[in-house]
């Protein structure tokens, strides 16, 4: 039978090594899996190459991971804004890599990726600093560069539901980067707020299926100051 539900966030991480490449989906905050990103910081795991949109909001989530010195390289398109003070800080000291992508870029890096695509040419950043190094060519009179997939070993991700063959439904724009990012790691985890019976998913509403997840973890919605509940997406 199978059953990809883990019992607790710090299980699904509990062999995620050193010097690992992790995909954390999330547009700033929406769709952040924290629960996930908490277990990874109590795994201890370091040196560790993190491919989000940005670099962390406020003093916790991924922000916090980045204040434990636990993340050698970022690879994003959004690093700086007006609470990524930890990035700021390691990146000014020099104690953090970067490497800046144009969001579109980044989501078809990842892409290209799950599709097992080799690489594609992109007019996007032709003629800058984020070329520098790369193949160019000329195409019908345009000039674009040649973009490498981003493989991970790790994604975690955050979804509405989900059942225990890993079918995954989301919130809005929770959804973000999720997909593509459960396509393009070797392991990918899921936090999800509603585990449901087989068959309670709507075919038509998967938007990932559950080939592309390997471990299904079910967290608490976040309670609010006026007694009511929101989602942590």
């Amino acid at each position: 039978m199978i059953d990809k539900i883990v019992a607790s966030a710090a299980e699904a991480l509990s062999d995620v090594p050193d010097g690992a490449t992790v995909m954390i989906g999330g547009f700033g905050t929406a769709g952040l899996p924290n629960e996930l990103i908490d277990a990874l910081l109590e795994r201890g795991a370091r040196d560790l190459t993190i491919v989000n949109n940005n670099a962390g909001n406020g003093d916790t989530g991924l922000a916090a991971l980045l204040a434990a010195g636990r993340v050698r390289k970022m690879i994003c398109s959004f690093p700086r804004q007006a609470d990524s003070w930890h990035f700021d800080r390691l990146y000014r000291a020099g104690r953090i890599e970067l490497e800046l992508v144009p969001q579109g870029n980044l989501a078809e890096r990842i892409r290209a990726a799950g599709a097992g695509i080799g690489g594609f040419f992109t007019p996007t950043g032709y003629g800058t600093e984020l070329a520098k190094g790369k193949e160019t060519r000329e195409i019908d009179g345009r000039m674009y560069v040649l973009e490498s997939p981003i493989h991970a070993d790790y994604a975690l991700i955050k979804a509405e539901r989900g059942d225990r063959w890993g079918n995954l439904t989301y919130r809005m724009t929770a959804r973000n980067f999720g997909p593509v990012m459960a396509m393009a790691a070797r392991v990918t985890v899921a936090a999800v707020h509603e585990i449901v019976e087989l068959g309670a998913l709507d075919p038509e509403a998967v938007v990932t299926p559950g080939l592309f997840v390997q471990r299904v973890v079910q967290v608490a919605r976040i309670r609010t100051s006026a007694g009511g509940f929101k989602s942590a997406a």
